[in-house]
């Protein structure tokens, strides 16, 4: 449905109390069933004893017989014009003068003379940003958009609810429908504000969540950095141990196996010199001098030949008798694995002396 602006006008506020509710209780009851506002002067009643504002009386009768003129015109219309009343759909009977035949109801006109003086004693504070603009109906002109049709779930004037498109519909005050949907709207930004400061709850803890974890991520992490780093000092202090000892135990067989080359070299010399002193002793044609040299000779080496298996080196003067099983140790490095958890558990309950 489409909607026109025009001026707002002014509201009224006042303090609560008894006295306010009683003032709304009686504007209830002083209000049109067509136009829905308070009835405007003069009000008529009809003969079913229903109360209308004689202008809202007047669009109905025109809206159920156009051809009907006002009074006073060169052209009136017939006796017998009819109109359905809106609050008990009562048929009408109008005479020729319309519905100014119908009979005022001064008493409904002198409660609304003393309403009106009571609404204008209490105290007016509306703030201009509380005033609203009233909106009218572009289907009836100067119509105002004032009630509510619950069956099509749109705002709609008067006029529409008696003859237009609503007629068949269910309406209630746009006030009471706009007073609900502002309450229901408010429950629900409430209830969207709660779930929101849930949402940021959670959003907190989650953060407060990642900080730990990361905290406790690295924390682990230098611990078992450290644990691997003193895993590979010791192996690397092992092996300088280790090294020492071979080179060592080499240096001690080399030096012994050098030390007995000396002297079997020694001894091959000393053997070429008396080789060559023996067969210096054998050319000597001269009996007595062989006989005094050879002696010498014969006696020299026999304890040359003596000596000669006196030391020789030993069939296992290597080191290959320094071995290592790291088998097991290689492979229990390579089985190095985490134990499984849920991702929420605090490393420090692993204790700092854990196994690998």
């Amino acid at each position: 449905m489409n909607f026109a602006l025009r001026p707002p006008s002014s509201g009224r506020s006042g303090p609560g109390g008894g006295r306010g509710a009683t003032m709304e209780n009686l504007e209830k009851q002083l209000l049109c069933p067509v136009c829905l506002e308070v009835f405007s002067k003069p009000v008529v009643i009809l003969p079913c004893q229903h109360n209308l504002c004689r202008k809202c009386a007047s669009d109905i009768f025109q809206a159920a017989d156009p051809l009907w003129r006002s009074r006073g015109s060169s052209s009136t219309g017939s006796s017998g014009a009819r109109f359905r009343c809106p609050s008990c759909r009562h048929e009408v009977v109008l005479d020729r003068h319309g519905v100014y035949g119908l009979q005022r109801n001064l008493l409904v006109e002198n409660i609304l003379d003393m309403f009106r003086q009571q609404e204008s004693s209490r105290p007016v504070n509306i703030k201009p940003e509380q005033q609203q603009q009233k909106l009218l109906c572009e289907e009836h002109e100067e119509e105002k958009i004032n009630i509510y049709c619950l069956s099509c779930e749109t705002p709609t004037c008067s006029m529409c609810k008696v003859f237009g498109k609503h007629k068949d519909c269910d309406v209630a005050p746009l006030s009471s429908v706009y007073a609900r949907q502002k309450a229901d709207l408010s429950d629900s930004i409430a209830t969207l504000v709660a779930s929101n400061d849930h949402v940021q709850a959670a959003i907190t803890q989650m953060e407060e969540m990642c900080r730990t974890v990361e905290e406790n991520g690295r924390r682990r992490r230098e611990q078992l950095a450290g644990r691997l780093d003193g895993l590979a000092a010791i192996l690397d202090e092992r092996k300088r141990e280790l090294v020492g000892l071979i080179a060592t135990e080499r240096d001690g067989k080399l030096g012994r196996v050098r030390g007995l080359v000396g002297r079997y070299s020694d001894r091959l010399e000393a053997a070429v010199a008396l080789v060559e002193s023996a067969i210096r002793s054998n050319e000597e044609t001269r009996a007595p001098l062989f006989i005094q040299s050879a002696n010498v000779i014969l006696e020299k080496i026999a304890v040359a030949a003596r000596s000669s298996h006196a030391e020789r080196p030993e069939l296992h003067e290597d080191v290959s008798h320094f071995v290592i099983d790291t088998d097991d140790l290689a492979d229990m490095l390579r089985n190095i694995r985490f134990p499984p958890g849920d991702g929420d558990e605090d490393p420090d309950e692993c204790g700092e002396d854990s196994d690998l």
